[in-house]
């Protein structure tokens, strides 16, 4: 990928479905043999991945106008491991296979390399359930021909825990308690998705949901929530150029931690029923950042404020309590003239007159956008490397962002 530097970004921008609601509710289509219609798909690599990996077991899945049809139920119990290494949503497969088949084999999965993000609280849920789980050369195995609800407490907020175990219960006999659940909005979407199925789900959101199981789930047209992430990226990107950009579809509630730190630091964001704008007409001020579990600042977040404050008036500092590796993008910043020392988990940023461009290469998804917005920034051009990266979770970014005003020619 090649961007031209020095651009300022001007305009209307949308953003797409949520790939990290979307990849959950893909999965939990599973649960039900029924016909099922996911609407506003969002054409990314992630998605392409799970999609293949549910035909694989044996459903049958249409796209078709950005909308993704399935029909029949799952045949198989074993996702191939040649999807499964690449994405680690693949492991959200298991809680409704263990539901619907009885048993399920799942190798470990695969995705970014931003830290360890083990299974463990998944594996413990489905015991909770009367799941029996074995490791086979390098699988996972869970065995229940039938499972009971149960009291299952997580002692972190785990997304993917919180989303597997929720399924799994779904279909389980009696009632399930998950305590110290995820408040992310994407438990409320697969929530809302699995109750439009015929899931009885209350408390997504809140600490605790409780799911009563059903017998059966039925058909459903659903669409999911915006990407708010997509929206956050986009609302740094034009605090970065000093633009002016109208962010539509967008739940400005999901934003608000992102929006904070924003006027924080000098840019000015006004938010509408389903859009944002936001624009910047004075120098950067520098502030602090700590990630959290939501609804705190997102991890997903960290790196594109990290490329947006090297040009900061004075020092910020970003402390990352999520993952413990997400600071890769640092030496790739480093190589555009970024100030930047790191000592363990934190990072001071002492903001520069200017980056200038370079190759560099992109170490994950969240890594690529972020040198997508100091390349945007940098004077001269840069060549972002494995930038694939980034077709994991931003549909059509080259082609937005060039609307607005951007010059980058895709590799």
């Amino acid at each position: 990928m090649l961007i031209a530097g020095k651009a300022r970004l001007v305009g209307e921008i949308e953003v797409s479905s949520s790939k990290n609601a979307i990849l959950p509710i893909l999965a939990s289509s599973l649960l039900s043999d029924e016909n099922k219609t996911i609407l506003n798909v969002p054409d990314i690599r992630d998605v392409t991945v799970i999609t293949e990996l549910i035909r694989h077991l044996g459903v049958k899945a249409d796209y078709k106008d950005g909308s993704l049809h399935f029909s029949g139920g799952a045949t198989g119990q074993t996702p191939p491991y040649e999807l499964v290494r690449l994405i680690r949503a693949s492991f959200l497969v298991m809680g409704p296979l263990l539901a619907t088949k009885g048993a399920v084999r799942v190798s470990l999965p695969g995705g970014c390399a931003i830290g360890t993000r083990p299974i463990d609280l998944h594996l413990k849920g489905f015991e909770a359930l009367g799941a029996r789980i074995s490791l086979t050369r390098g699988d996972v195995v869970a065995k229940a021909p039938r499972l009971y609800g149960n009291h299952v407490y997580l002692d972190f907020p785990s997304v993917g825990a919180t989303e597997n175990i929720m399924m799994a219960a779904t279909l389980a006999e009696g009632t399930t308690y998950i305590e110290n659940a995820a408040l992310e909005p994407e438990i409320v979407d697969l929530a809302n998705f699995m109750n439009s199925m015929g899931a009885r789900i209350t408390g997504a959101g809140s600490n605790v949901i409780k799911i009563e199981g059903v017998k059966k789930l039925h058909s459903t047209v659903y669409t999911p929530i915006p990407d708010r992430i997509e929206a956050g990226t986009y609302m740094v990107a034009a605090a970065a150029t000093a633009g002016d950009v109208l962010i539509k579809n967008v739940i400005p509630e999901h934003l608000k931690a992102v929006t904070a730190k924003l006027l924080e630091s000098n840019a000015v964001v006004e938010e509408q029923d389903d859009h944002i704008r936001v624009y910047r007409q004075q120098d950067i001020k520098p502030v602090y950042i700590k990630t959290l579990p939501y609804p705190g600042f997102p991890t997903d977040m960290q790196a594109q404020f990290m490329a947006y404050l090297s040009l900061g008036r004075g020092s910020s500092v970003i402390t990352e309590s999520v993952f413990e590796n997400r600071f890769m993008h640092v030496a790739e910043l480093l190589r555009m003239g970024a100030k930047i020392k790191t000592e363990g988990r934190t990072a001071v940023i002492k903001g520069c007159r200017e980056l200038t461009g370079a190759r560099v290469r992109a170490t994950d998804l969240r890594a690529g956008a972020a040198l997508m917005i100091a390349g945007l920034m940098a004077r001269g051009p840069t060549i972002i490397m494995n930038s694939e990266h980034i077709d994991r979770g931003y549909e059509n970014i080259v082609a937005k962002l060039n609307g607005l005003g951007a010059n980058i020619q895709p590799s």
